[in-house]
C-alpha cells in the first residue's frame, strides 16, 4: 500500500513539475496537498508514542500502529520533498528537512535493530534473563563464587598468612597456610571478583573468551587436581557474567536509539506546526 501511494505521488509530482511554468512550489495547490498529506503522515507516526503513554488509548492492534508508524513515517519524507520541490529554502525549512531526514534514518535504524537483534541475542546470549533482574543475578553469581573460593581457600584473611609460603620462626619455615590454594585466592581477588563486580576501569582480560580460557588453563597448572572442578565452576560463572554484559550491551543498542529518535521527532512536529502557521499567516 505504501509503495503504491509513493508511486502515485511520484507520478503526480513528475507531471506537476514538468508542466509548472515557474517550477514546483510549496505554495501551489498541489504543493500544499503534498505538504498536508506528508504532515498528516508525520502526525500519525507521532501518535504512536501518545498511544503508548496513555493507557486508555488502545484503538486498534499495536502491530498495526507500529507498521503504520514505520511506513507512513517513511512515506512522509518523499511527500515533504515533493512539497518543497526538493529545495531546502530558508533557515526554518532547512532545519525541518534535516530533522526529517535524521528522524526517518534513525527510525529505519531502530526498525532494523528490532528485526535482527532478537536473533543475535538468541545466538550470543544462550542464558538470557529478564533485564531488570540482571543486578540480582550478578549478586547471586558473586555470592556463589565467594562461597566456592572460601570453601577451598578458607576466609580471605588466610591470604595474608599464606604469602610467600615462608615465615622464619626460630630458624624453621612455616608451611603454606593456604594448603596450596594461594594462586586461586590471588586470581579470584585480583581478577575474577572485580570482573564479576564490574569494577574494571578498562576492558578486563576475562571479558575476552580466548584470554579468559588461557587464564583459567594457566590457573589449572598451578593448582592440584582436586581443585580443578572448582576452577571449572568459576569459569562457568565467568561465562555467565560475559553473557550478562552482552545482554546489557544489546539492550542499550535496542533502546538507546530512541534517545535520539523521540526528542528529534517531537522537535520536528513542533517546528512543522510553526512552519505551517507562518506559511498560512504570511
Amino acid at each position: 500500500m505504501t509503495l503504491v501511494s509513493l508511486g502515485v505521488a511520484t507520478a503526480v509530482y513528475v507531471v506537476y513539475a514538468t508542466h509548472s511554468a515557474s517550477g514546483p512550489s510549496g505554495g501551489s495547490s498541489i504543493g500544499l496537498a503534498f505538504g498536508i498529506i506528508g504532515s498528516a503522515c508525520m502526525v500519525f507516526a507521532g501518535l504512536l508514542a501518545a498511544r503508548k503513554k496513555v493507557p486508555v488509548w488502545r484503538l486498534g492492534r499495536a502491530q498495526t500502529w507500529m507498521r503504520g508508524h514505520l511506513w507512513l513515517g517513511l512515506l512522509s519524507l518523499p511527500l515533504i520533498c515533493f512539497h518543497a520541490g526538493f529545495r531546502f529554502g530558508g533557515l526554518l525549512t532547512t532545519v525541518l528537512m534535516i530533522l526529517l531526514i535524521v528522524v526517518v534514518a534513525s527510525g529505519i535504524f531502530g526498525a532494523a535493530l528490532q528485526h535482527y537483534m532478537p536473533t543475535i541475542v538468541t545466538e550470543r546470549v544462550t542464558m538470557e534473563t529478564i533485564f531488570e533482574q540482571i543486578g540480582d543475578i550478578r549478586a547471586q553469581l558473586i555470592a556463589e563464587a565467594d562461597e566456592m573460593v572460601d570453601a577451598m581457600c578458607g576466609p580471605p584473611s588466610l591470604e595474608l598468612a599464606a604469602v610467600a609460603k615462608i615465615m622464619p620462626v626460630g630458624g624453621a619455615m612455616v608451611p603454606d597456610a593456604s594448603g596450596g590454594t594461594l594462586p586461586l585466592r590471588k586470581f579470584y581477588s585480583g581478577e575474577l571478583r572485580p570482573f564479576l563486580r564490574n569494577e574494571n576501569k578498562v576492558s578486563a582480560p576475562l571479558a575476552d573468551e580466548t584470554k579468559a580460557a588461557a587464564m583459567f588453563d594457566g590457573l589449572r597448572t598451578l593448582l592440584p587436581g582436586n581443585l580443578h572442578e572448582t576452577i571449572d565452576n568459576l569459569e562457568q560463572i565467568c561465562e555467565e557474567e560475559r553473557q550478562l554484559r552482552r545482554q546489557i550491551t544489546f539492550h542499550h543498542w535496542l533502546h538507546g536509539w530512541l534517545m535520539l529518535h523521540v526528542p528529534l521527532s517531537l522537535a520536528l512536529l513542533l517546528l512543522g506546526c510553526a512552519h505551517a502557521i507562518m506559511a498560512l499567516h504570511y
